[in-house]
């Protein structure tokens, strides 16, 4: 967990991947908020499109790459939960508490991904590392 949580605090822009209410694949920049409980948490505005699609299909992957050529993609199943402890935390970022200001704004959803299974992988010809969150 640790090695997945720091690849994507040090690569701060993500990519989320869901499949569309429409059943095309759509790909969208995000941002990882952090690791509580044992669970990787994400954030969104219950008004955007993401949203709706997560609700409909909760399959996401998300991927960055590292300037140094190295790579995470990580899957799972989206599961919302109105979590006041990780809103709270969410704030800690300044661009999340920009668009939202406070915790309790009722837009604000927050969302784990269960059974996430990791891969960081590079072009060094060593085999990707594998985890299962």
């Amino acid at each position: 967990m640790n090695e997945v949580v720091k690849f994507l605090t040090e690569n701060p822009v993500q990519y989320l991947a869901t499949i569309g209410r429409d059943g095309k694949p759509k790909c969208r920049p995000f941002m990882f908020c952090f690791e509580q409980d044992g669970k990787l948490w994400f954030c969104t505005n219950s008004q955007k499109d993401v949203y709706q699609d997560l609700q409909a299909n909760p399959a996401v992957e998300v991927t960055v790459s590292s300037p140094a050529f190295a790579w995470i993609r990580l899957n799972g199943r989206a599961v919302f939960e109105d979590n006041r402890s990780v809103k709270e935390g969410c704030m800690n970022n300044p661009i999340v508490k920009g668009q939202y200001q406070t915790a309790d704004n009722p837009i604000f959803a927050v969302f784990y991904l269960e059974n996430a299974h990791a891969v960081i992988a590079d072009f060094s010809g060593n085999p990707p590392k594998e985890y299962d969150l």
